[in-house]
């Protein structure tokens, strides 16, 4: 069931895992409605810009210049989306938990260099919540001066002696312990953030289905931590289930050879695992630091925003791919780059290389080769150009 709102935290408050817990605390439907309503206006106030269904349209000039025949590219653009990316999706859903749940007040933590903080910030000013950052010591000059602006508490992290994994994130893991509010984009630290972030595969699976797309399809998104392409994947495919959508789907998760840590963890399964899916499942679930672990030597990349140096969101990407199909993509720097430069000359969209390194997956021989000729493909575009 869907309502008539362009606010996806409406529009789909009946499949948020948040509008579950109010109804079981005892709130009516206009009890929920409302926090979202004064929610997103004080986020407007913030940001000058609410949530609202982001747009998806085909791209006949982009498919055209990367060799893909038909009229069958589609990308969704979460650029206009508040704070300039996807990630606030994810954290106004948080919010919405801890305004039912009526905990303590904590201040509220994350780990990011850039678009994680930055709407952690909006969504947290707008709450009247206080926010601690942690940052590494290349972050952009940009993004922290708009931390500042947006009051946030930011911690500058240095890697301690001999230490391994991203010092932001231990540092953060540090002061959740010490009992600040995990406020993160990474459902291991905070299990509630992928309930917002499945409003964008939910918005994939309506706006697709009235186009009348069906068949096959490829979902290329860029992976980082991993949030945004589990909960858009768990969104479309509840979308599918909902009937809205009739297709079969694939997933292809694409990072970069400067920190490829999922396409890792997957080769290494393979070598270990039993050739049923479930097998394979249970034994990446039952030893997961076996499989996953922090990339050593992180290198750098136009696609910054995607150089977690592990996959947190791991496992349910890891279940898309057994039950579905797709794979892990790898790309050099230079699709990184290529894919930037095609996506600014054949669309509108002012998105950055991380918003597009997705779009890179398509630019790999092996993963391009895969696509069957009347396959629908879609590509998210998630990050702003920020100036």
């Amino acid at each position: 069931m869907t309502d008539r709102s362009d606010n996806p935290f409406v529009r789909y408050r009946w499949m948020l895992d948040s509008y579950r817990r109010a109804h079981e605390a005892g709130w009516s439907d206009d009890d929920f409605v409302s926090l979202v309503e004064r929610l997103d206006e004080a986020v407007a106030g913030v940001d000058g810009r609410g949530f609202r269904m982001t747009p998806i349209a085909r791209q006949p000039g982009l498919a055209g210049a990367l060799g893909l025949g038909g009229n069958r590219l589609w990308v969704k653009d979460e650029t206009g989306n508040v704070s300039g990316s996807h990630k606030a999706r994810h954290l106004f859903g948080v919010m919405l938990h801890l305004a039912i749940e009526s905990g303590p007040h904590r201040e509220l933590a994350i780990a990011s260099c850039g678009n994680a903080a930055l709407a952690a910030a909006v969504v947290a000013r707008a709450a009247e919540k206080p926010l601690r950052v942690f940052i590494p010591t290349w972050a952009d000059p940009a993004v922290v001066r708009d931390l500042e602006q947006l009051d946030a508490r930011i911690e500058v992290c240095d890697r301690r002696p001999d230490e391994q994994g991203d010092p932001t994130y231990l540092r953060f893991t540090e002061a959740v312990a010490a009992g600040s509010e995990p406020f993160s984009c990474q459902s291991p630290a905070t299990p509630t953030t992928l309930d917002g972030g499945r409003t964008i595969g939910w918005e994939l699976a309506e706006q697709l289905g009235a186009a009348g797309v069906e068949g096959r399809l490829s979902l290329f998104v860029q992976v980082g931590g991993g949030a945004l392409a589990a909960a858009a994947w768990e969104g479309l495919i509840e979308g599918i289930h909902e009937q809205w959508l009739m297709v079969s789907p694939r997933l292809w998760p694409v990072q970069t050879e400067a920190c490829a840590p999922l396409a890792r963890a997957w080769e290494r399964l393979h070598t270990e695992a039993a050739s049923e899916p479930e097998d394979f499942l249970a034994l990446a679930a039952a030893q997961p630091d076996r499989y996953m672990t922090p990339w050593a030597n992180v290198g750098t990349s136009a696609a910054s925003g995607i150089l977690d140096d592990a996959t947190y969101d791991w496992l349910p990407l890891v279940e898309a791919l057994l039950h579905h199909g797709g794979g892990p993509v790898v790309v050099g720097e230079a699709q990184v780059i290529e894919a930037h430069s095609l996506a600014r000359a054949h669309t509108t969209i002012d998105v950055d290389p991380t918003g597009t390194a997705g779009l890179a997956g398509l630019l790999d021989r092996n993963a391009f080769g895969s696509i069957g000729p009347d396959e629908t493909v879609v590509v998210l575009f998630t990050g702003a150009t920020r100036r």
